[in-house]
């Protein structure tokens, strides 16, 4: 595919000699479904077992996909991007949590990180995943409308507490807020969640983003059925979705029909659809567009241009995950557009389950990864021939 982001030395500018073998060592393995199921089998039975390999992890994955341990251990990568003109977003990565003490962690750790982007120009949005607030089971009775106990309901209270104090503590700062999206079968009480956030803090601007999942069939509705709501400035993230296969083996577990589209193409279409109806509606929503898809990046390109939206309205963002579609990121920054990497960090054993899901997720997405490795040899080649000249 050669279109405008197949200027690998623009989109690699930042990456060194040794940093783009890495990254074509690990897209090699990633293009492999065997060797990723074995990595992952091996990472997770070290990991069970206290085996010393998180050195060799930060060393390879790790350093590849997230910006640091700390908040601090971020900072290179965030100016290095900022003076090309990506934005960064931190994204605190654990997951797993399930006691009250680690829900309330989290929840510190959430306004800490707000505290810490505070007036900087580089870092414009946080970006929280829901079950870090509160159990995944409660999300998931709550979303099934079942009746609640009253610990239940006390716990619950908690969680609705913790994410409205995050959403708060955003508006206070004049920052977005990024509300992560989750498996099927708890997004119905995250959707309500978000909503009641839009109500309060998204009167006049959008503070509070919902992550709409477009590789679910019902979503264009679901967006059709907010905007009935009057009064609110609604910001959505469009992304095609990161739990396709699990959602799949829940729906027949479960005996029920799948969420997700029929396949790829389906998906691409209702994508498509989800973008036509935002920008049909542009003076009532808000978008950043979480996607490494060429096609739906010019598409939205194409729109702006057709509505006359400036490159840099703040109503349009563009973000990719850090370590992944460096072309489409840095290629748009040049351009002047608005663009944002997802910057993960957090310690390397909590990292884990995060790292595991990239590397599934780029495995069974036929395409990106040869596309992305494609790109990095290409980069590759150029350098050694510009020496060799």
């Amino acid at each position: 595919m050669d279109s405008i982001f197949s200027n690998t030395k623009e989109a690699f500018s930042l990456k060194t000699n040794f940093q783009l073998h890495r990254a074509k060592f690990l897209f090699k393995i990633i293009e492999n479904k065997f060797l990723v199921r074995l990595g992952t089998t091996f990472t997770n039975f070290s990991l069970k077992f206290r085996l010393p390999v998180t050195s060799l992890i930060k060393f390879s994955v790790f350093n590849h996909f997230c910006g640091g341990i700390s908040e601090k251990d971020c900072e290179p990568v965030i100016f290095k991007m900022y003076k090309k003109n990506v934005h960064s977003v931190l994204d605190f990565s654990t997951e797993a949590f399930n006691s009250e003490e680690q829900f309330d962690d989290c929840y510190k750790k959430k306004i800490s990180i707000i505290n810490f982007i505070a007036f900087r120009s580089e870092i414009p949005f946080a970006v929280f995943k829901p079950t870090c607030l509160g159990r995944i089971d409660l999300f998931k009775k709550v979303s099934s409308n079942d009746q609640l106990s009253f610990l239940e309901n006390e716990e619950w209270n908690r969680v609705v507490k913790r994410f409205q104090g995050v959403c708060q503590k955003a508006f206070e700062n004049n920052i977005k807020i990024l509300i992560d999206a989750e498996e099927t079968f708890v997004q119905n009480a995250i959707d309500d969640l978000a909503f009641k956030m839009m109500l309060i803090y998204n009167k006049k601007t959008p503070i509070v983003y919902n992550t709409i999942q477009m590789y679910r069939w019902d979503r264009l509705d679901y967006m059709k059925d907010l905007l009935k709501t009057k009064g609110i400035v609604f910001g959505f993230k469009l992304v095609r979705g990161a739990y396709m296969e699990k959602e799949r083996e829940y729906a027949n577990l479960m005996n029920i029909k799948s969420p997700i589209c029929l396949d790829k193409s389906s998906t691409d279409l209702n994508f498509d659809k989800g973008l036509d109806f935002i920008f049909n509606n542009i003076d009532k929503i808000s978008l950043v567009c979480g996607s490494h898809n060429e096609h739906s990046t010019l598409k939205i390109m194409k729109k702006m241009s057709e509505l006359g939206i400036s490159k840099n309205d703040e109503k349009v963002w563009f973000g990719q995950l850090y370590g992944m579609s460096d072309n489409i990121t840095f290629n748009l920054a040049k351009m002047g557009y608005n663009v944002f990497k997802i910057l993960p960090f957090g310690p390397v054993r909590n990292l884990m389950p995060y790292l595991i899901r990239r590397a599934e997720e780029n495995s069974s997405v036929k395409g990106q990864t040869g596309r992305e490795l494609q790109l990095i040899i290409t980069e590759i080649n150029r350098r050694k021939q510009k020496n060799y000249k």
